[in-house]
């Protein structure tokens, strides 16, 4: 299995919880997403996730000034993705307890 495939359902909850860290822009995720470990999402992967988790009530935008350039689009979570934040952490910690007893059990 292909890593993209594991994280196809992981990444929403690690961008809502950069988010909920403060507001970010797409470049600005970009980075702390390459900072974590995450290489392979680039703006091009990362928009349309932002516009999905948008229409989804999960996090709302606001343009705002920027010192380089045109107005930037600051993302920011919802009580909505709070909420969703909370239920993906439960699922996390669940799911990676089970997959690790799983995998390490003879250890």
């Amino acid at each position: 299995m292909q890593t993209t495939q594991m994280l196809k359902g992981i990444i929403d909850g690690c961008i809502l919880s950069i988010i909920h860290e403060g507001e970010v822009y797409g470049y600005e995720l970009a980075s702390k997403l390459d900072s974590y470990g995450f290489e392979s999402f680039s703006e091009g992967t990362i928009y349309p996730i932002l516009i999905r988790l948008q229409k989804d009530q999960l996090i709302q935008s606001i343009l705002k000034k920027s010192t380089a350039g045109p107005k930037r689009k600051y993302y920011s979570l919802t009580e909505k993705g709070v909420e969703e934040l909370a239920g993906f952490q439960k699922r996390w910690d669940h799911l990676s307890t089970t997959v690790n007893q799983i995998l390490h059990k003879g250890e």
